[in-house]
């Protein structure tokens, strides 16, 4: 599915189930709430951190990846609500890291 695809089906999806568009401080609100559950299960699933309970940590990585589909939706939500075209704005934003990065990365030690 390309980028575009998704901005307008989550746009019928909105329109037509989900009624309307929270506003951009609730949608706001809602995404950083997700990226937290996405923190959450990376900090328990790839970090030091353990699951209170052991059958929670049998359904962690599907669960991770319904929660980065949340974020997405969400972040979608935003790009719509705001009028922004998520390819564009990607396809501007990897520009940028190529000309800013195009050999800190190359001579970062760090890396290798």
């Amino acid at each position: 599915m390309e980028i575009k695809e998704a901005q307008d089906l989550v746009d019928k999806w909105i329109n037509s189930i989900g009624i309307r568009y929270f506003n951009e401080l609730t949608n706001t609100a809602i995404l950083m709430e997700e990226v937290g559950e996405v923190a959450r299960l990376m900090a328990r699933i790839y970090g030091e951190q353990s699951f209170k309970n052991d059958s929670l940590a049998a359904t962690a990585k599907e669960d991770l990846k319904d929660e980065m589909a949340d974020v997405l939706f969400v972040l979608i939500c935003l790009a719509n609500q705001t009028g922004i075209d998520l390819t564009a704005a990607l396809l501007k934003n990897l520009d940028k890291k190529t000309i800013r990065d195009s050999d800190r990365h190359k001579n970062n030690e760090k890396l290798f």
